[in-house]
């Protein structure tokens, strides 16, 4: 056990330093393999075998969703692959297994566009209402994270690391670090988020350029990706919105309502930061309003006449 776990931690070293993996990757390699080394606990890595493999991806079927065995399975084949590199085994026991399964497809979900529209009144009508100078920069700061979230699709991650050289007040745009370092840039393009944006950072410049981001709560530390859920939450109570609105449906949303609008896929995939096309395809699945608008406007059917 102690070698396998010796070798894991060296190859977590290595993920880190020449592959460059970002944190959340690394903490997911770690929790994956180790769990792996607790199913296994005293075998020599030499005697890895396809067999134990096997076994240990039936239990991984039996626990957990099927996304999550394809992550952990991912995590395996890179160790192995790791130790193969390093001539640490001989022998790869994943070339001897052909692991296909089916991931039944999620379709992301959205949030009605005048359930957006509920959430944002409310938070600009308390930010009118505040009685104190204090709520009211809360307020702003609450307002601008929403109105960012929305009208550039950003993750939740790549907005709590948001620095402020990321954000060009003179081109209207933000410099994103999406996953696996890989940067984008993305335009600003509705006037109103662009001006409470820059009377946010204005309001806040002291507290943003001392920690080092932009969004910044209210101890003047950088804001958590547990602080953004907690925002949308309490307005969501506040407006009555009975939807659970998480920060990813912000992003589903942005993609969608652009993909409604006839906007083409490839401009969605690079404003979203997507590798692959074909993530961003789950996008064409969505909305079942349009294709009854499509099919119902512009079926060539429609123009025949039968009798």
């Amino acid at each position: 056990m102690e070698l396998l776990q010796n070798t894991i931690n060296e190859y977590l070293i290595f993920c880190q330093n020449q592959k460059r993996l970002d944190a959340k990757t690394l903490k997911a390699y770690s929790i994956d393999l180790k769990q792996f080394i607790e199913k296994h606990p005293n075998i020599p890595i030499d005697n890895i075998s396809t067999c134990c493999l096997e076994t240990f991806i039936v239990y991984l079927h039996e626990t957990y969703k099927p996304k999550t065995v394809k992550r952990k399975i991912a995590s395996l084949k890179a160790l192995f692959h790791y130790l193969m590199y390093k001539d640490i085994i001989e022998i790869n026991p994943f070339d001897k297994m052909q692991i296909k399964f089916r991931e039944p497809v999620l379709l992301p979900k959205t949030i009605p566009l005048h359930t957006i529209e509920t959430l944002l009144t409310t938070m600009y009508q308390h930010y009118s209402n505040a009685k104190t100078d204090i709520q009211k920069k809360h307020i702003l700061r609450d307002i601008a994270v929403i109105e960012l979230l929305f009208a550039t699709g950003i993750r939740i991650s790549e907005l709590c690391h948001l620095s402020p050289d990321d954000f060009n007040s003179y081109d209207k745009e933000i410099l994103i670090y999406g996953k696996g370092s890989k940067e984008r840039k993305i335009q600003i393009g509705n006037d109103d988020v662009f001006n409470l944006l820059t009377r946010y950072c204005l309001e806040y410049n002291r507290d943003i350029h001392k920690c080092n981001r932009i969004f910044v709560n209210n101890f003047g530390n950088p804001l958590s990706e547990q602080s953004v859920r907690n925002i949308i939450g309490k307005y969501c109570r506040l407006a009555n919105i009975t939807l659970h609105i998480t920060p990813h449906m912000f992003r589903h949303s942005f993609a969608t309502f652009l993909l409604e609008e006839d906007v083409d896929i490839r401009y969605i995939q690079e404003m979203l930061g997507h590798s692959s096309i074909s993530v961003t395809q789950i996008y064409t699945h969505v909305n079942m309003a349009k294709q009854k608008d499509i099919l119902t406007t512009k079926h060539p059917r429609k123009n025949l006449t039968v009798k």
